[in-house]
């Protein structure tokens, strides 16, 4: 081995042709694997550009408590951005809600309730991260000394070998020992990686003298390579181009890692044909973003449509009304979560587009919120008109001069029918004086009327009937409609003596267990002979339940929206999408039952 020893050490440390084409190629996988993290980033900015902010947070916890948390820094960062986006659109609209309420700006002060949640994450991935760091650190500094150690055994292989050794063995166990080595600082791996292929090099020129040896080593190392490019070649027609981009990415790194020596007539050669391969796989990604932006174009022009709907539902033409209004915020709401729903549009219009969305939404609550304020007058001086009205009530509702007091308390209800709208936080209060002292005058007024002419204990016998005939239904076919004609029956019988009006609860109670059974709504039923106030009642008891149940509907959907496929097909949303159906066809029946009432039917 005298040759070896002698190289000199000028000789070492000149990088070879062979050596200046592995860190061509070197760079070119550092500017491939560059270009893959951009993509990828872009495309997780893209997966969480519309989670909510509750779903932004739990996802940030699920990173906090995976076990790889520390090295997920890219992904907790970019959450991490669209919770502060969030957090302070969301107080932006508070303290525009604040001064449209006429406040000064100064004054505003509010905590965002998930603020305290996120500093919380940020502190915790914080810590995970730098222990992450720390020990990366470390293993990098071990893995670093290994690989010197590589490249010491093997620059000792063509300079201080001992007779005998085999060096085939001996360069596969180093070479092997390379690739397996761990991962070190990105400042010290191409210097590390320029070394290490250097003296490979040199231990190849130093080969020259054993001829069958190179022959062999280059044979292999060929090998390696076309292995390498055919699997690029299959690429080519990968139909899944991202697929193709990411593998693409990982040949590279094979090639950049383990370019090892071939004969000098297949260097070029080979090189040549895999970066030829690569650029027409690149290409293929002109195809990708033609998709993508086409996508990104409708979802544009859906956005902005959204954005003109509400931007008209801000200017209504005509003098706008309660109803209007009302209408109007849920249509905006529909329109909120379709475009929360929408995909991603061109990035370079994104801020834009949201910025125009955030401002159009705040315009419809302000024009929202001015016509309420403009309402308050109004709805004082319609409360004022109302509150005479249960004056004169309560001052009439003892009189006994029929002919004249039923005509008045006619004339009041009708009265009361016409008067606008009064501060939400008095409707129910001042409805239920005046419904009381109504109530108190035709109950008396019935009382003293039919005293005279009822036989109450008859009456008694008539509705125990009633009720041995109620207790005996079962939920046989044409229950409900035996259930309606007793109730009729009931209601048009009168008063019964004092000491038996318990029947009138026990009949209460059966009704309710034989509608149970039957399952249906005591709003639902079908029945005649309520009085007026009865009918009154009933109606505002299916109006409560009528609201009760569209907002219940409405939260329903809204959870669905979070589901990334909210389709009928998927099993974990079929019995959301029943209930859904159920209390439609309810709210279907309360609506009939409601216009019944109103019209007179």
């Amino acid at each position: 081995m005298t040759t070896e020893n002698n190289l000199s050490e000028n000789e070492e440390n000149k990088p070879s042709a062979e050596h200046q084409e592995t860190v061509v190629e070197n760079n070119i996988g550092n500017t491939e694997e560059n270009h893959q993290d951009e993509d990828s980033d872009a495309s997780h900015h893209d997966s969480i550009a519309h989670l909510s902010l509750t779903d932004v947070l739990k996802e940030m916890e699920k990173i906090i408590n995976s076990n790889n948390a520390g090295e997920r820094f890219r992904e907790f960062n970019a959450l991490k951005e669209k919770a502060n986006h969030t957090i302070h659109d969301e107080v932006e609209d508070k303290k525009h809600e604040y001064t449209d309420a006429g406040n000064a700006p100064e004054n505003f002060s509010y905590e965002h309730p998930s603020q305290s949640k996120l500093s919380a994450l940020i502190n915790i991935f914080k810590e995970k991260h730098d222990h992450f760091q720390k020990n990366q650190e470390e293993e990098q500094k071990k893995n670093l000394e290994q690989r010197q150690s590589i490249i010491e055994r093997l620059k000792n292989l063509y300079t201080n070998s001992e007779p005998g050794v085999n060096l085939f063995k001996s360069i596969r166990e180093i070479k092997e020992e390379w690739s397996n080595a761990g991962q070190v600082a990105k400042s010290e791996f191409k210097i590390l990686n320029n070394n290490y292929f250097h003296h490979l090099n040199q231990f190849y020129q130093m080969l020259d003298m054993n001829k069958e040896f190179l022959e062999q080593e280059y044979s292999h190392n060929l090998e390696k390579r076309q292995h390498i490019i055919a699997r690029a070649k299959e690429l080519e027609n990968e139909p899944v181009v991202q697929k193709a981009l990411n593998e693409l990415q990982y040949l590279h790194k094979l090639w950049k890692e383990e370019a090892e020596p071939v004969a000098e007539e297949f260097r070029e050669k080979t090189w040549e044909e895999f970066k030829e391969i690569s650029n027409k796989i690149h290409e293929r990604k002109t195809e990708l973003s033609a998709a993508i932006e086409t996508e990104q174009n409708a979802n544009l022009e859906r956005k902005n449509e959204i954005i003109a709907e509400i931007r008209k539902l801000s200017e209504p033409k005509d003098n706008a009304n309660h109803n209007y209004w009302q209408n109007s915020i849920r249509r905006v709401e529909e329109l909120r979560s379709e475009f929360l729903k929408t995909g991603s549009v061109p990035r370079k219009l994104s801020n834009n587009n949201w910025n125009d969305f955030k401002t159009t939404l705040r315009g419809f609550n302000t024009t929202k919120n001015n016509y309420y304020k403009s309402l308050k007058g109004s709805q004082q001086q319609n409360l004022e008109e109302k509150m005479k009205l249960i004056q004169t009530a309560k001052d009439n509702m003892h009189s006994e001069e029929w002919d004249i007091a039923v005509a008045l308390f006619k004339k009041l209800q009708e009265d009361w029918k016409k008067i606008g709208h009064v501060p939400k936080s008095m409707t129910n209060k001042i409805w239920d004086e005046f419904r009381d002292a109504c109530n108190t005058f035709f109950n008396n007024y019935r009382e003293k009327s039919s005293a005279s002419t009822d036989n109450w204990k008859e009456n008694y016998k008539l509705k125990k009937d009633i009720l041995e005939e109620l207790k005996a239904i079962s939920n046989d076919e044409g229950s409900i409609e035996k259930i309606e004609a007793l109730k009729t029956s009931w209601n048009n019988i009168g008063k019964v003596p004092r000491d038996k009006m318990n029947i009138n609860s026990e009949f209460n109670r059966t009704l309710r267990e034989k509608l149970k059974l039957n399952k249906i709504n005591e709003l639902e039923l079908k029945e005649e002979g309520l009085s007026e106030n009865q009918l009154t009642d009933k109606a505002r008891k299916i109006k409560s339940q009528i609201s009760d149940l569209e907002a219940e509907i409405v939260k329903l959907e809204n959870n669905l929206s979070f589901f990334k496929n909210p389709s009928r097909e998927n099993p974990l949303l079929a019995e959301t999408y029943n209930s859904i159906d159920d209390k439609r066809a309810h709210l279907e029946t309360l609506k009939q039952n409601l216009h019944s009432i109103i019209s007179g039917e």
